[in-house]
């Protein structure tokens, strides 16, 4: 009777053995706990990502405003007291023209001179400007071959509209060729203006 109640024992204490789980059961998970977990994650993300896309304040930049420019009077060239009083410009005051056909009233273009020879140029111009050709106007060398020639100042006054003959001496160069000497008004400033004036000679 003993031995089959030992042997009843055994086979049950068998039987609980063969249906107990192999592995340990697990505690079933706080899905609460877990949603706070995650929500507090998110919240820590997202604070970052604000951090890094947070743009930073630039200090404000200066404007440059440029200033207008500043006025500056001009000069009226003239020896005109009237004129000067009216503030005529320099390009209406002094101004000069000339015929072509009687400009030169000495020394024809083209004129056959010999080595070194001194000879008298004279040109018939007009004041053609508002200006009247006071004391320092006179002509004056511009380019070409000038020959010896001198500046040359006016004697008189010539009034707007009057015609006068300038006159220049030069002497020939000692070369054989062809020669040509431009010469300028020029106003008591030594400003020039005017078409220039010119003289050409060969010399044989």
């Amino acid at each position: 009777m003993k031995m089959k109640s030992s042997a009843t024992l055994l086979t049950l204490a068998l039987f609980v053995a063969a249906c107990a789980p192999a592995t340990p059961i697990e505690p079933t998970p706080d899905v609460n706990a877990i949603r706070t977990s995650a929500a507090y994650t998110v919240v820590a993300e997202l604070t970052l990502t604000a951090a890094l896309f947070t743009p930073t304040a630039m200090p404000p930049t200066e404007t440059f405003t440029p200033e207008p420019p500043t006025e500056t009077a001009t000069e009226a060239f003239t020896t005109d007291p009237t004129q000067a009083a009216l503030g005529t410009p320099a390009a209406l005051c002094d101004n000069l023209s000339f015929d072509p056909a009687s400009v030169d009233v000495t020394i024809p273009d083209g004129t056959p001179m010999t080595a070194n020879q001194e000879f008298v140029k004279t040109w018939k111009i007009k004041n053609i400007g508002n200006c009247t050709w006071g004391e320092g106007y006179g002509l004056v060398y511009a380019y070409g071959e000038r020959m010896s020639g001198e500046p040359v100042k006016l004697t008189a006054a010539v009034l707007p509209g009057q015609e006068v003959d300038v006159t220049v001496n030069f002497k020939a160069p000692g070369k054989i060729g062809e020669y040509t000497s431009a010469w300028q008004m020029g106003n008591a400033s030594g400003i020039t203006f005017g078409k220039a004036l010119f003289v050409k000679i060969i010399v044989q």
